[in-house]
């Protein structure tokens, strides 16, 4: 097969392509680049990687004496690798290489190879194809591993024995797994076996790599798909034990919980189907992540997990801290969401009032409409009538919260007085009786006892200081 149009449609090959013709080293496109153009995917159009046999610095350097605007090459010696950019496209080049690997490391000992010896070393055949840029056989498809009739089969496969592969370099497990998920392929039988036989092996990636794939794979279209697969070939009881505990059903005296593993997938797919926003899809992950914990048999209603949403919360900044994602609002979102996940649904439930609508708009804030993309995902009962009726419920709630936040504006809602204009009023020093105060206020226009005015808040809190024996001070 020849790809010359395929090539020429980008002018960046031509580029590369008379830069290494002049330093007489044969280079080829390969990877992701080769996999997605025979796909129709247009996901790593900028992010090309090349393969020369011979020095990729040196072809590199060669493009930044072209007029060409690339910027400055980035060289890593010790890698044997170099970087630049050629207007929006990032362009890797690293010389033809093969590796072989100690037991008990992933840092291989580089040899220089031949470019077949540098496709063997390869992750998965469809990984392995490479086109040519030499004027020989410019365009041709180089494909000694039947990559492209595994394209078409749509099948993950290794180039060589998959369990050298994956003792080699572990995080090949998680790879195959993402690329099954995003792709929608299967992993050749053969393959997947040996992840299941490699699963300790994932134990020596760092806990960053091991994060950055699992994160891809939560960002795949169907996304339940990676972690089923995780899960059967025993690494997700490795890499996220709290996850793989929700599996499974218990009975007891007739009576049985739903597979909170099976629900946490469902929810998770149903958020990918209406957001790409990852930090909405670890919500869902985790929204139910402290059932196990909290699961008790009572002989009367069957089975519990009271206050699973509190602990889930909770248990968010550890678990967060442990997987190496960031503490930082991302994680405080996801901590909102697991802890609020349920109110919605108690409003459903019973007849809603403006004051429950407030708090939870308070609390909510600006994240409200994540919360009801959240809670709408979470409704997954079999019965489609049920489904049918809870949703058209939460489009009642949701009418009736933009009637009250029009109203009362209640995003990120702060009392009309605050801390220190209670200490000023009443001439007393930071105490309990300011925090009780606060609260009393807040409460007081959550519950609509008053509106949010100076006025009426101040009326109040002159009451509420009498009952407390302070006087006004300072008007």
């Amino acid at each position: 097969m020849n790809l010359k149009a395929e090539i020429d449609a980008n002018p960046v090959f031509k580029v590369v392509a008379e830069a290494a013709a002049t330093l007489q080293i044969p280079t080829y496109v390969v990877g992701g680049f080769v996999r997605d153009r025979l796909l129709k995917r247009h996901q790593n159009q900028e992010d090309i990687d090349i393969v020369c046999v011979g020095s990729g610095i040196a072809v590199a350097e060669k493009i930044e004496e072209s007029p060409l605007k690339t910027g400055k090459v980035a060289i890593y010696k010790r890698f044997g690798t170099a970087m630049l950019h050629i207007e929006h496209t990032q362009i890797e080049f690293v010389g033809a290489r093969k590796e072989s690997y100690s037991p008990d490391s992933r840092k291989p000992e580089v040899e220089e190879a031949t470019l077949a010896e540098d496709q063997m070393r390869r992750d998965f055949t469809i990984n392995a194809m490479a086109i040519s840029l030499n004027a020989d056989d410019y365009g041709d498809l180089l494909d000694p591993f039947e990559g492209l009739q595994d394209l078409k089969r749509k099948i993950i496969r290794t180039p060589t024995d998959p369990l050298v592969t994956f003792s080699d370099d572990p995080l090949r497990m998680m790879r195959a797994i993402r690329f099954a998920s995003q792709l929608s392929f299967d992993i050749e039988p053969d393959t997947f076996d040996a992840i299941c036989q490699s699963k300790e092996r994932i134990k020596i990636i760092s806990q960053e790599r091991v994060t950055e794939e699992l994160n891809k794979i939560i960002l795949s279209p169907k996304p339940s798909y990676g972690f089923q697969l995780l899960f059967h070939a025993g690494l997700l009881e490795i890499i996220f034990p709290e996850m793989a505990d929700l599996q499974g059903v218990e009975t007891i005296e007739g009576k049985s919980h739903k597979d909170n593993f099976y629900h946490t997938l469902k929810v998770l797919d149903n958020v990918a189907s209406v957001s790409d926003d990852l930090w909405l899809r670890w919500a869902a992950i985790l929204h139910d992540i402290a059932k196990p914990p909290t699961k008790r048999f009572d002989k009367k209603v069957g089975w519990t997990f009271h206050g699973h949403e509190d602990k889930g919360a909770r248990m968010v900044p550890s678990l967060f801290r442990r997987l190496r994602l960031p503490l930082d609002r991302k994680m405080r979102f996801v901590q909102k969401l697991v802890k609020l996940h349920l109110r919605p649904i108690a409003l459903v439930k019973k007849q809603t009032t403006d004051s429950a609508i407030r708090r939870l708009l308070f609390e909510a804030g600006d994240d409200i409409e994540a919360l009801m993309t959240l809670c709408r995902a979470d409704i997954t009962s079999k019965d489609h009538n049920r489904v049918k009726r809870y949703l058209s419920n939460f489009d009642s709630v949701e009418k009736k919260m933009q009637i009250v936040e029009a109203k009362d504006k209640l995003r990120n809602f702060q009392p009309a007085i605050d801390g220190a204009e209670i200490m000023r009023i009443f001439g007393i020093k930071p105490s309990k009786e300011v925090g009780i105060i606060k609260n009393a206020l807040k409460d007081a226009v959550l519950d609509g006892k008053v509106s949010n005015e100076y006025d009426q808040v101040y009326a109040y809190m002159v009451r509420l200081g009498k009952t407390m024996g302070l006087e006004v001070k300072n008007k």
